[in-house]
């Protein structure tokens, strides 16, 4: 006899730990929100309603800022950042949520419904959270 399983949704373990900021943001500014809000990410805010929201991790500043011996204060998080960013529906079950993170090669990801940002989803929701209901 099985058991039904309950549908883990995204909104169910998305977190709010992420900043939002503007692309002129340095990244000087972006690591002072990083360490301010202990956040994971943050979302680049669009210019404009026909814009696309992009995405600022760590490992992004790493591999284009640390390793090319940029200057922190003297780059901007437009140059830096991926754009545009491939978004969850809070409604996804986690299963398919990994699924296309496999699938995008993915880590991270904004959780956007009626074009708002709700919040992020990673791996570690995905695992931690996910599998534990």
């Amino acid at each position: 006899m099985s058991r039904e399983q309950a549908i883990v949704r995204v909104r169910d373990v998305m977190t709010q730990d992420y900043g939002m900021v503007d692309g002129l943001t340095t990244i000087r500014e972006a690591l002072d929100i990083f360490k301010a809000r202990d956040a994971s990410v943050l979302i680049i805010n669009k210019r404009h309603d026909d814009d696309e929201y992009g995405i600022l991790l760590i490992s992004d500043i790493a591999k284009k800022v640390v390793a090319q011996d940029r200057a922190p204060e003297r780059v901007n998080v437009y140059e830096v950042m991926a754009k545009p960013v491939v978004a969850v529906d809070p409604q996804m079950d986690v299963k398919y949520c990994a699924r296309l993170f496999e699938s995008f090669g993915l880590s991270t990801a904004p959780v956007i419904q009626d074009g708002a940002v709700m919040g992020v989803i990673s791996y570690n929701e995905i695992v931690l959270e996910g599998l534990r209901w």
